[in-house]
Parts: C-alpha cells; structure tokens; sequence
C-alpha cells in the first residue's frame, strides 16, 4: 500500500510540473520570439525482479525547437532570425539568447534589444551606427547599411539549450555554454521588418492543461483510496 501511495505522490510532483510549463507555455502565447517549454519523465526502478517498483521522475525540461510564424511590421528595426540561430544581447546575467527582435538605436548609436540591453556581432561586441543617419538597411546575412555604408552586422549564434535550461525575462535563453557564432551557412539569416511569433499553439496547449489535470485528479482520487485502505487495515489488525 505504500508502494502505491510513493508512487501516485511521484505522479503528482511530474503533473504539477508539467501543469506548470503548460500554463507558463500560454501565459506566453503572444510573447514575440517565445519558444515552449517541453517536459520529458522517466521511469524511476525502485527493487529488483518482481518487487521493483517504478516510480516517476520530476522530468527534465526542454525547449522546443519549432519556429513561430513570422510577421511583417515594415518597421526597419524589427528583425526575425530565419532558420536555427539565435540573436545575442549584453544583459547583466552574460550573454544571453533570443529570437525577440525588436531593437531600436538610442541617442549614441547603439543597437539595442527591446529591454534596453545591447545587441551583439558575431564577434560579442556591440553594435554601432550612426544615429545621425537614421535606420539601417539590413541584409539576409545580418550586414547593416547606412548610406550604403558598411557599418556592422548582427550577429547570429548557435547554442544547444540543453535540459533544465535557464530563461532570462520571457524570450530570453541563458546558454550553459559559449555560444558559437554562425558562419556560412546558406538556410540561416535575417528578415528585416519581420518578428518571429510566439511558437506556442494555445488550443493544444488548453487541451493538454485539461489533460493534465484530468490525470491530477485521478491520481489524487487513487491517494485517497489508498489511504483510505490503509486506515481500514490499522483498524482491521488493531482489533485483534
């Protein structure tokens, strides 16, 4: 009877966290650049032969890699990463990853992510125009232009997220390792006066959270009975 009640508890904690991702999944369906977060359990052997027990694991967090649908704005400093790469800004956390590309220059000439911090070139350094020349003209490999003037270009990286990955703010990836810069590489670059949208689908997201939560309630409603035949064989043995 404990075996069975360690194991509904351990059904518990791996729901609750996969109720956890789902609602921070469409907490963020409209969140620009978002990528889901997916959860993978495993079986956990306890005992050997006919007395193992399995038990399920907390699960491991992974991020999806399908790409959100991509949107014009013709805005010149709106940017949407085509193909697995990822944009890199300056934060006080490091360098830190994101498909959100909604930058702006300020009064220096500073190219700027939309929570004020500096986005970087492929060599980690930021990036600098000419605030006297107005919007760049961006092409499909992240070179700007001002003036048909060469000034930087935005640089593009590769990072594997890993399990249990980090976030940093809503779109934001902070990488476990240094993430490597993209270099010719025909099927990755830059849309200008494009974003990238959320790539989180709220209809199947909805439907899994109610799955979920079926699936809670049926195991509570197992603990229950559990516990319930638990108090019956202490009275049971008790009277005698």
């Amino acid at each position: 009877m404990q075996d069975s009640l360690y194991v509904a508890l351990s059904s518990q904690i791996a729901l609750e966290r996969r109720l956890d991702t789902i609602a921070d999944n469409v907490a963020n369906a409209s969140t620009i650049g978002f990528r889901a977060t997916g959860v993978k359990f495993e079986d956990v052997v306890s005992g050997t032969g006919p007395r193992s027990v399995s038990f399920a694991s907390s699960g491991n967090t992974y991020l999806s890699g399908a790409h959100g649908a991509l949107t014009e704005t013709g805005n010149p400093f709106d940017f949407a990463v085509q193909g697995d790469a990822w944009f890199a800004i300056d934060t006080p956390a490091g360098t830190v990853m994101t498909r959100d590309g909604r930058f702006s220059m300020n009064e220096n000439g500073e190219l700027m992510s939309i929570e004020g911090y500096p986005v970087l070139d492929s060599g980690g350094a930021p990036i600098q125009l000419d605030p006297r020349n107005g919007p760049p003209k961006a092409g499909a490999d992240g070179s700007l232009r001002q003036n048909d003037q060469l000034v930087g270009a935005i640089g593009l990286y590769n990072f594997d997220p890993g399990e249990n990955f980090v976030r940093y703010g809503n779109s934001g990836i902070v990488p476990a390792r240094t993430p490597e810069p993209v270099t010719d590489r025909s099927d990755v670059g830059i849309a200008q006066g494009f974003l990238e949208e959320s790539n989180v689908n709220p209809v199947l997201e909805m439907t899994r959270l109610i799955q979920v939560q079926r699936a809670f309630e049926n195991t509570a409603a197992l603990m229950r009975q559990t516990d319930s035949s638990t108090e019956d064989a202490i009275k049971t043995l008790g009277s005698k």
